[in-house]
């Protein structure tokens, strides 16, 4: 296998795989989940062969693909990896094999579009990573849309139509800001070098030298659609509906891994093309990201249905996450990339948990629920390891990211003020007592309805081969964090020393 093919192969498995589906027939439900569950797979084990060629210590782009795409306006097929996003990639092909197989009992309506719709999904999500092109990241960014918004609104709750279309209007409303500081980069690109490109790489040597004003209204557009997809305080109000309505595997794929999208965004496009703007605006971001904390985590204290609990909590723990970026030091960088490796393992897990007992009962309030300790034993150690993991217990993955976080805030000279660093350290109690009080709610006391004895089973063995595989990685993460660490570290120095070139006077 030619090693500058390898994310092209990576890339188009699940593109293959997601049009082969549509030619299964629509009775053969099992040959449908099995197809799904082998392409998924596969596209894994090639972005295993990527890691283990990927050489930790370059902080340069590898794996590299070019073809021109549209000769006339400079714009190729553009794709590589370096470590941040090989890790974001590598949380993709994790995740959704294991959503597939989620969803082998709870999806029976129409289940060769819902196949379709999440191996499509996956190659958007692999795009948005993996190209080197604005364009062609815009594409990818764009196309992704589409089929999370069947997900939600075919196989959703009650207000599904609701929820997909007021997540599909935030998402589009940012992206077609984006579109117009994409042109407008190229544009001046083009006045500065005479030719129209759209080459990342080209672009990080010109964009910041673009008027601080001008710079600033670009940094702005591309923010806000990054903020969005965050989502940052106050973008959020689309993500509870979204998650709330979407089935298991769309809230498993929506906080593992498309929040993501938006804050690879902010380090691999916000930092490196405007980073006067970006360190103008870091103490304001940070603000908004501190306060994303703190709401994001009260409010997560008096929600009745567990599943809205864990999705209010995203807006918390990701808030961690643009400040760590915006923070800009190597520990807050670092400890933002593994971050979102956390959030996706421990929030995918505790959506999936959600998923487990919700498929059960058809019940997903917590006052229905109340000592299922004695009926489901291991579904409440489980339970209670996901929880940890997203509070952030030492031992455990949420622990190093939030640590490093912190540690690089409080380090920042950009923000140059400790008490962002307090008000964040205080969303970590909050956590704590949003998430335990729902598990005591939920696992300890007396069983106060007699029909969960009749409903409730514990794990079977497809759902503990889901499970499994991410409890693995929360307790790696915790234990042994450089085998990530090592991975991200040249990559988000190399973004550091870019910002700190142009912005050396105000650093200093």
């Amino acid at each position: 296998m030619e090693q500058n093919l390898l994310l092209t192969y990576l890339l188009f498995t699940p593109i293959i795989g997601s049009v082969l589906v549509l030619f299964i027939k629509q009775e053969q439900k099992n040959l449908i989940r099995w197809f799904g569950v082998l392409i998924a797979s596969v596209a894994f084990v090639i972005s295993l062969i990527v890691y283990f060629n990927f050489d930790a210590s370059k902080s340069e782009f590898q794996f590299i693909h070019q073809i021109v795409w549209i000769q006339s306006l400079n714009v190729s097929y553009y794709i590589g990896v370096d470590g941040i996003s090989l890790l974001l990639v590598l949380l993709t092909t994790f995740l959704t094999p294991l959503t597939l197989l989620s969803t082998w009992s709870s999806i029976e309506n129409n289940l060769k579009m819902f196949t379709f719709s999440i191996l499509f999904l996956e190659a958007g999500m692999l795009g948005v990573f993996l190209s080197l092109d604005i364009f062609l990241f815009y594409v990818f960014w764009e196309a992704m849309l589409i089929p999370m918004y069947f997900i939600i609104g075919i196989w959703g709750g009650e207000r599904r139509i609701y929820a997909s279309i007021k997540f599909f209007i935030f998402t589009m409303a940012g992206s077609l800001l984006m579109l117009v500081a994409i042109i407008w980069l190229a544009v001046y690109a083009s006045q500065l070098t005479g030719k129209f490109t759209t080459n990342l790489i080209e672009l990080y040597k010109i964009a910041p030298t673009i008027t601080q004003q001008i710079q600033g209204w670009m940094f702005g557009a591309f923010f806000l659609s990054f903020a969005i997809k965050v989502p940052l305080f106050p973008l959020h109000t689309w993500l509870p509906d979204a998650h709330v309505e979407a089935p298991t595997a769309g809230s498993v794929i929506l906080a593992g891994v498309l929040l993501k999208m938006g804050t690879y965004g902010l380090v691999r496009y916000c930092l490196p093309l405007f980073p006067q703007s970006a360190v103008q605006f870091a103490p304001l971001i940070s603000v908004l990201a501190v306060i994303g904390i703190i709401y994001g985590a009260l409010v997560s204290m008096v929600q009745t249905d567990m599943k809205k609990l864990v999705a209010y909590s995203s807006v918390s723990h990701l808030g961690f996450v643009v400040l760590g970026t915006f923070a800009m030091t190597i520990e807050s960088v670092q400890g933002a990339v593994i971050q979102m490796v956390n959030h996706g393992l421990s929030t995918g897990a505790l959506f999936l948990l959600v998923g487990v007992i919700y498929e059960r009962t058809h019940r997903r309030d917590i006052a229905y629920y109340g000592g299922i300790a004695k009926i489901v034993p291991v579904y409440s150690t489980a339970l209670l390891i996901a929880s940890l993991s997203s509070i952030g217990l030492p031992g455990l993955n949420g622990f190093i990211g939030e640590f490093l976080i912190l540690l690089g805030s409080f380090k920042s000279q950009v923000l140059d003020n400790w008490w962002y660093t307090v008000f964040a350290a205080s969303g970590v109690i909050f956590a704590a007592v949003y998430l335990l009080w729902m598990y005591q709610r939920i696992v300890f006391g007396v069983v106060k309805n007699p029909d969960l004895k009749n409903h409730l089973t514990d794990f079977n063995k497809r759902e503990l081969i889901v499970l499994i595989p991410i409890f693995v990685f929360i307790v790696w993460i915790g234990i042994y964090p450089s085998t990530f660490l090592n991975l991200t570290e040249a990559a988000s120095q190399s973004i550091l020393n870019h910002v700190s070139s142009f912005t050396f006077d105000f650093l200093k």
